[in-house]
């Protein structure tokens, strides 16, 4: 029950008495009424005591519920930032992850294209190296040559079947290597006989 209610009633109670005190005649009645009167304004008193004193406990629980609401929408508040970095953490992380797959495909794209380069010269050279071979193989049943890898980068070619009086005669001459890194010569020999055009055309001719 609200102060107000009270009041109401007190109100009432005064009135009741005030009636009640109109309608005696006798004066003997007069002191039990005002002891009566007393005694109500008496309870009047301490239960609107007790009430200020509820009211009051009231006020401090509401208080204490605002500030609990307050702590919580805090709390609540800190955790939707954390959450929004988050997301936007996640965002970034995305779009890194975007750029690396694009990265990667780029480079897969690029090793397939270099693949397909070294394989296409791969067989280039594995023709040539065929080619290179058969000339090779021709030169020696034909002219007999060797080919030796000597002191100082040089490369030594050795023939023979080149004199028909004298089959077994070596003719040599060698190839070395520059600055560049390019075989250059020919360094003949000084104390061997340097095979003639006539002799290598005939040679092949037949």
């Amino acid at each position: 029950m609200m102060v107000e209610d009270e009041l109401a009633l007190f109100d009432k109670s005064l009135n009741e008495f005030w009636n009640k005190f109109k309608s005696t005649d006798t004066t003997f009645q007069m002191a039990g009424l005002r002891d009566t009167y007393k005694d109500s304004l008496k309870a009047f008193a301490e239960k609107l005591s007790v009430k200020l004193k509820e009211e009051d406990r009231m006020v401090e629980m509401f208080l204490e519920y605002q500030n609990q609401i307050s702590r919580q929408n805090k709390v609540i508040q800190e955790k939707k930032d954390n959450l929004l970095k988050l997301i936007a953490e996640v965002k970034d992380k995305k779009q890194e992850l975007e750029v690396l797959t694009a990265n990667i495909q780029d480079l897969k794209e690029e090793y397939s294209r270099k693949k397909e380069t070294i394989s296409t010269a791969n067989k280039a050279n594995a023709e040539r190296l065929k080619r290179l071979q058969k000339s090779a193989d021709l030169y020696k049943d034909r002219l007999g040559l060797e080919i030796r890898k000597i002191y100082g980068e040089k490369l030594q070619f050795i023939f023979t079947n080149i004199d028909p009086k004298n089959p077994e005669s070596p003719f040599m001459f060698s190839l070395h290597l520059n600055e560049a890194r390019d075989y250059e010569g020919p360094e003949w020999t000084s104390n061997l006989l340097i095979p003639s055009a006539e002799i290598l055309a005939t040679h092949w001719a037949g």
